[in-house]
């Protein structure tokens, strides 16, 4: 029988396969069984500081072996852990560790250059910080050294304690207002979702899994690591995408699954040295947008080589994953939808009053099922505006159902864009222009990009008497927020285009001309 928390899935794979490879990070080669014993150190040393079931541990790092270890170990004391966006800066990060009290900080200062500790800090007080922990010095080592007063028994007592239904993650979203919130999921969700997501993808043991795709957000970590953890695959982390070690991963580590935006692999693609790297050993890669062009499927399996590209739809509030294909699903459902419901999940399309709608109608997006959240971190009323009392997810997507269930998005209720897999929402881009001393009133939009997909285009109309220019408003925002956030473009205009309601209207702002 599949466990159904974290950490006894970890202690089955590590009892049943120990010698079998669990992460290959560089030079950091481990087992199952040195996974473990990885994470039972960091465990002890949790445990020495205090932590205890339901307190929050945050994590702030890139993708390398050390972010699983402090993951899992966080989680095999009964924490809740909260991955927080590597590209954030310290105003965006301080509203994570501070809206869920979060107690201890796992950080790489140096990732990026970013000086993530030195901007946090200028944001003021933490008074619910009390420990952080480096992975890039050797605080790292003295943090999991101070566990040796913790027994064995101790580690295995409290990892056993957690049950299916403890909230595992928070993770942490945004909505149209652009305040970010926070998606509780629990053990057992996370679990079976992605036992049921690598049986679909037909993920195996024998499969070596390259994940570029951060794991502070839910396609990295759930599809990566937890699905990876279930099938006892091996994990190849990817810290930060340089394409050729990326492709010399692949061609030296023998991968055989690339999950990823489609950028990554137009990334691929157009990389001039393709040719001279060996990635035959893919046979999966797994993807997701609203619509992946039929080309680029062509081109993955023609040009890159991989025996079958499936397509995938979920959302954070859903734990990341709701519909997906199949293997021998055909080009048009694998470029053209997101697939089929998994099972034991419900996906509808409705009208605005509810009201189901026929095949082919465009609607709402509904899910329903056991991976829908338990709710917004300490958000009740954004709770019950995302899932109603019948327990349906309102998505804010809308979408159409074919004949066999396939699901393919359309539009977005709200105004989110995609940015290289990323999520961008305007208000939040807007509410930063707007602190500009130059700025009035603005608007952002998501505009197409052949590289990224889409990225943000900004109308401004200026204060009187100012002259701000693109320059420095582009700048302004780069200070203030994530690279993916930052519109590439702005344009100063006189006015915006409003509706009858007295609302910007954003189709107009997208209209050519």
């Amino acid at each position: 029988m599949l466990p159904l928390t974290l950490p006894a899935v970890l202690r089955a794979a590590a009892t049943e396969t120990p010698d079998r490879a669990a992460v290959v990070a560089g030079d950091v080669r481990l087992t199952f069984g040195q996974l473990q014993a990885e994470v039972s150190r960091f465990a002890r040393a949790a445990l020495a500081d205090g932590v205890r079931p339901g307190d929050r541990v945050a994590l702030w790092a890139p993708n390398t072996e050390r972010w699983v270890i402090a993951a899992l170990g966080a989680l095999s004391v009964g924490a809740v852990l909260v991955p927080v966006n590597t590209r954030f800066k310290g105003e965006e990060a301080r509203h994570v560790l501070t809206s869920t009290g979060a107690s201890v900080l796992v950080v790489d200062d140096t990732f990026l250059d970013a000086g993530r500790l030195s901007m946090l800090e200028a944001t003021g007080s933490l008074p619910d910080l009390r420990t952080v922990v480096r992975t890039d010095t050797d605080g790292w080592d003295a943090f999991v050294g101070n566990g040796m007063g913790i027994s064995d028994a101790q580690v295995r007592a409290a990892a056993e304690a957690v049950v299916p239904d403890d909230v595992s993650d928070i993770i942490f979203t945004s909505g149209t207002t652009g305040r970010p919130k926070g998606a509780m999921v629990t053990h057992g969700q996370s679990v079976r979702l992605f036992h049921d997501w690598a049986t679909n993808v037909g993920l195996t043991a024998d499969d070596r899994m390259l994940v570029v795709s951060p794991f502070f957000h839910s396609f990295g970590y759930k599809a990566g690591i937890v699905a990876c953890l279930v099938t006892r695959a091996t994990l190849l982390p990817v810290k930060v995408l340089d394409v050729d070690d990326t492709l010399a991963l692949i061609a030296r580590e023998k991968a055989t699954v690339v999950p990823g935006a489609p950028t990554l692999y137009t990334t691929f693609l157009e990389h001039p040295s393709l040719s001279s790297y060996d990635i035959s050993s893919v046979r999966l890669a797994v993807t997701g947008a609203s619509v992946v062009p039929t080309e680029l499927i062509r081109r993955m399996r023609d040009e890159l080589g991989f025996e079958q590209v499936l397509t995938a739809y979920g959302l954070t509030e859903c734990c990341g994953y709701a519909t997906g294909c199949r293997p021998g699903d055909s080009d048009d459902v694998v470029s053209l939808t997101s697939g089929r419901a998994v099972d034991g999940v419900e996906v509808s399309v409705v009208d605005p009053g509810g009201g189901d709608l026929a095949v082919g109608e465009a609607g709402e997006v509904l899910v329903r099922g056991y991976n829908v959240m338990v709710g917004y971190w300490d958000d009740p009323e954004a709770t019950a505006a995302a899932v109603d009392p019948d327990g349906w997810l309102h998505t804010g997507d809308v979408g159409v159902l074919d004949a066999a269930g396939n699901l393919s998005i359309t539009d977005r209720l709200k105004d989110m864009y995609v940015v290289g897999g990323f999520n961008a929402y305007p208000a939040e881009v807007e509410q930063v222009l707007v602190r500009h001393e130059g700025v009035s009133e603005a608007a952002v939009i998501g505009v197409p990009d052949a590289r990224l997909g889409e990225v943000g285009r900004a109308f401004v109309v200026t204060r009187a008497g100012t002259a701000p220019t693109e320059d420095e408003l582009i700048a302004w925002c780069k200070e203030r927020l994530a690279g993916y956030k930052v519109p590439r473009t702005v344009a100063l205009v006189d006015s915006l285009p409003r509706n009858a309601t007295g609302k910007v209207d954003k189709l107009l702002l997208a209209s050519p001309g």
